[in-house]
């Protein structure tokens, strides 16, 4: 036990030297690389399907958003292109349940109910982006919202643990500027690498220390009421800091008849808000303004999507019944299922990256 609780703190460390090493990264690119950065992902829509992209291939929402957070410290994604990005990112995070919601394929009803949990949370987050990236990009209101967030965080003394966060990293950082003797290419694989399995490991060892422990726990009676399950969809996305264990461990609960999606679906919203954590954390590592604004946004996306959809019956039947009938047409054929994954998370938003960038 206590071997686990150390290294998740070097872990934790790990993490936040790799995230604020990005920063660092990005910056002896220059102000050249910078420029061309911001001109690529200055079209939104090219922005939110490289968010998809990135983090369908890499499967953590939470290192994608992570390195959102540290290009905009770096200077190389305005605010403007980086929203999109992070909404990308909460679509491609759905892919890990989705795949693993394949492994009942020979076996059609269980396969019927893993797979319609699995699109749920899928098209919940695809109808939030479709709803709130045109008012983002009409109004500018997530980012106005979030920049009024930083304000008073800043203004209840929040801002100043960013401090202590970089004054315990940048030894370590600089130390790897000297080794890597400040190219930049290096110092970005590095950081990224140090980001992607301090991630994995903390994921790891909080999992074996908590989630075998509430597992036994993982039926009816913590999904007595959507209350309860949006809750319990939270804090254990907060405790594992990642929302693809949680949303992945409920397809099995799904395939059994356990649990009934419109059980899973309050507990899915819950994950969404619960994974914002990390890019927050993230941020705060970074000391950066517009990262801790970019953070709150992605807060606020995850936030403002559940009234707007939850709270208004029709919009909330939307994803549920869609989820139903396209996991029904999925039983025709045992091939429709891997295509989709295919087409989904990667040829479309690999086509419309081309021709938009």
């Amino acid at each position: 036990m206590a071997w686990k609780a150390s290294g998740i703190l070097a872990s934790l460390y790990l993490f936040l030297v790799g995230v604020s090493g990005m920063g660092e990264a990005f910056k002896l690119f220059g102000s050249e690389f910078a420029e061309r950065t911001l001109s690529l992902t200055s079209n939104p829509l090219a922005g939110l399907f490289l968010g998809i992209l990135a983090t369908a291939l890499v499967h953590s929402s939470s290192t994608s958003t992570s390195i959102v957070v540290s290009m905009v410290a770096g200077g190389v994604i305005s605010l403007p292109g980086a929203v999109p990005m992070i909404m990308g990112a909460k679509i491609g995070t759905t892919i890990t349940a989705y795949m693993v919601s394949l492994v009942y394929l020979n076996r059609q009803q269980e396969f019927e109910r893993a797979h319609g949990a699995a699109l749920l949370h899928l098209l919940f987050n695809v109808l939030a982006v479709g709803i709130l990236l045109p008012v983002e990009l009409a109004t500018g209101a997530l980012t106005r919202l979030a920049d009024v967030g930083a304000d008073l965080f800043a203004h209840l003394g929040g801002m100043r643990v960013t401090n202590p966060l970089k004054t315990a990293t940048q030894p370590a950082i600089d130390w790897l500027r000297s080794v890597l003797f400040d190219h930049p290419v290096a110092l970005l694989v590095a950081t990224v690498l140090f980001t992607f399995v301090a991630l994995i490991a903390i994921v790891k060892l909080l999992r074996s220390l908590v989630l075998e422990r509430i597992e036994g726990f993982f039926d009816r009676h913590l999904f007595r009421n959507w209350r309860r399950a949006m809750l319990f969809g939270f804090l254990v996305t907060v405790v594992v800091q990642s929302s693809s264990i949680p949303t992945s461990l409920a397809i099995p609960l799904a395939a059994a008849g356990i649990l009934k999606l419109i059980q899973i679906y309050p507990y899915n919203l819950g994950t969404n808000v619960g994974t914002t954590l990390t890019a927050i954390l993230a941020a705060l590592a970074t000391g950066d303004r517009t990262a801790i604004v970019v953070a709150f946004a992605n807060l606020l996306f995850n936030l403002l999507a559940i009234p707007i959809i939850w709270g208004v019956p029709f919009l909330r039947l939307v994803p549920l019944r869609a989820a139903e009938w396209v996991a029904r047409q999925c039983l025709r054929s045992r091939f429709l299922p891997p295509a989709l994954i295919l087409i989904l998370y990667f040829l479309i938003p690999l086509v419309f990256v081309i021709l938009l960038l």
